[in-house]
């Protein structure tokens, strides 16, 4: 007993091989697995190995630093349409950056292709094991036959020797499985900053709705929830409906076909989280209204934050059990939405706002997550 206490507190040397990262070349791709990375360093060593095409530069370079205890490694490779050529560049800078980061115990690989073959590598040549975290939206049914063949063969394989597969999800697991990506899965959620995402004091004197993304309207319906907007603002006139994450352009013609007279429609660019708390504590409700999700973190952040949601029926919060915080309804029903958001209006009562936070505290904290990853390493090594 006493020697199992000493090897589940042994601190490990991780290699986070990231397929998405953020970088020079796109800041805020894979943000949430660079939460990941973070919450565990709070354990263990971490090591980021991410490589990126770069069409501002005329030769390889490699970046290397260390922030919130996690150290980087980004290879940036001159960008090239031809694939082989692609393929050929990254596995060279791929080996220039394995040797320059100190040995390692295991690889915690995120999203499994194209870098799962580095780990397949890794495995094949060194004998050092992986566990892969999944995010990508793409095993979703809308999209899962848009897979190429070669792409799939080998994520077959990938997923067949990794540990563990852990999506960030229930139904990201099941989507996975459903493609033919056999193997263990234990869904392991996404980190929530419960330090930063807690209940305000204050919410705004407007009714106030928010919906934080990129604001792709493919995968976001963006459309949807403007046409909704222009509903609700015949039911209840004066609101304000905050856009955060993108850009309104694309969205400009339907604005003005829309001709808002009393409602509030803003947009504003990409915000950091801390930026962003204060966006989310002073909402009256938070929107989520997706054709389809993996996970959905903006809906546990507000939670954690003391802000009713309310969610089309994708992503994490169809595996809650039901509580009085948010409402599901189904995907693309704008009259739903527009009810939801009119019912939320005319209550306004007040939420428990601690139990909010204590529930998203308990399931997806950096320590909670932290916790159950360090399991699934010390199970791969047979600590």
């Amino acid at each position: 007993m006493y020697l199992k206490f000493i090897f589940l507190n042994n601190k490990l040397h991780i290699l986070f091989l990231c397929s998405w990262y953020p970088s020079k070349v796109l800041p805020t791709n894979g943000d949430f697995i660079q939460r990941h990375a973070e919450a565990v360093s709070l354990k263990h060593t971490v090591s980021i190995l991410h490589i990126v095409s770069d069409t501002a530069i005329a030769k390889t370079k490699i970046d290397v630093k260390e922030a919130n205890n996690v150290q980087t490694f980004i290879g940036y490779v001159k960008h090239t349409k031809n694939p082989v050529l692609k393929s050929i560049r990254f596995f060279k800078v791929y080996t220039e950056i394995i040797k320059k980061i100190a040995p390692f115990d295991i690889i915690h690989l995120n999203v499994l292709f194209p870098f799962g073959l580095f780990a397949l590598h890794q495995k094949f040549f060194r004998n050092i094991p992986y566990i892969i975290t999944e995010h990508w939206t793409g095993y979703n049914q809308f999209s899962i036959n848009q897979i190429p063949f070669f792409e799939k063969s080998l994520s077959k394989i990938i997923t067949k020797n990794a540990f563990s597969i852990c999506p960030v999800s229930e139904q990201l697991s099941l989507n996975m499985q459903n493609t033919g990506l056999k193997g263990n899965y234990t869904p392991i959620g996404n980190v929530v900053d419960t330090e930063l995402f807690k209940p305000g004091s204050v919410k705004e004197n407007t009714f106030t709705i928010i919906h934080i993304s990129s604001l792709n309207n493919l995968q976001k319906n963006i459309s949807g929830m403007l046409k909704a907007a222009k509903k609700l603002e015949e039911h209840i006139g004066k609101f304000t409906w905050k856009f955060i994450g993108g850009n309104e352009a694309q969205y400009q013609n339907l604005l003005s076909d829309l001709a808002f007279t009393s409602a509030n429609i803003e947009f504003t660019p990409h915000l950091t989280q801390s930026e962003l708390v204060t966006h989310i504590q002073t909402a009256h409700v938070c929107v989520s209204f997706s054709n389809y999700e993996t996970f959905g973190i903006t809906m546990t952040e507000a939670i954690a934050s003391g802000t009713f949601v309310v969610a089309s029926n994708t992503g994490i919060l169809t595996e809650f059990p039901q509580e009085d915080y948010f409402k599901i309804i189904p995907i693309n029903d704008e009259a739903a939405l527009v009810d939801a958001i009119i019912n939320r209006q005319n209550q306004l009562k007040k939420l428990n706002t601690k139990k909010m936070h204590y529930f998203i505290d308990t399931k997806f904290s950096k320590e909670v997550i932290s916790k159950q990853f360090s399991k699934m390493y010390h199970q791969a090594l047979k600590l």
